[in-house]
């Protein structure tokens, strides 16, 4: 998607986010030292997109690999409808849970609805993780799944802005 700025600043920061935040201790001051904007400016305006839509979501892409965590593993369960919302919010407020999201069934074939991304440096470690989470949080209870990622895909976040060459 392109879009069209009516400042020169606003394109630059737009540009300048696709590629994800600066790793400084103020990411919005680097990036308003970039733009010509203030930082107050830059964080106003990033606001200002995500509520009118022009920026869908204001996230992060964690490259985990770089952090050595290189088992990854989709956890899916499957929860009953009353229950999903509940125990999802406590999945997502585990430390080591990258990801949590409720997502609906595929039946007959997949039944699962309840997905949850466990990182750890090898696989022994993220399987003993699952089990801390199942048994703090009474899950062994419902039917899962543990899918180990086997290989890794470009990770980046949404596109903005594109120059015209």
């Amino acid at each position: 998607m392109e879009y069209i700025s009516s400042t020169q600043p606003e394109q630059t920061l737009l540009s300048a986010i696709q590629d994800g935040l600066p790793l400084t201790p103020r990411p919005y001051q680097t990036l308003a030292e970039q733009t010509g904007l203030t930082e107050s400016q830059v964080i106003a305006l990033l606001q200002k997109w995500q509520q009118t839509g022009r920026i869908k979501r204001f996230g992060l892409v964690v490259q985990h690999h770089r952090l050595g965590l290189n088992a990854n593993a989709m956890v899916v369960w499957d929860i009953p409808a009353c229950e999903v919302d509940a125990i999802g919010e406590k999945l997502s407020d585990e430390a080591k849970v990258t990801l949590c999201y409720r997502r609906k069934r595929q039946l007959p074939d997949w039944r699962y609805n309840l997905y949850c991304m466990v990182h750890g440096t090898d696989r022994k470690t993220v399987l003993k993780y699952i089990d801390v989470l199942n048994k703090k949080h009474d899950l062994s209870q419902y039917p899962q799944t543990v899918l180990f990622s086997k290989r890794q895909f470009k990770q980046r976040g949404a596109r903005y802005y594109t120059k015209k060459h």
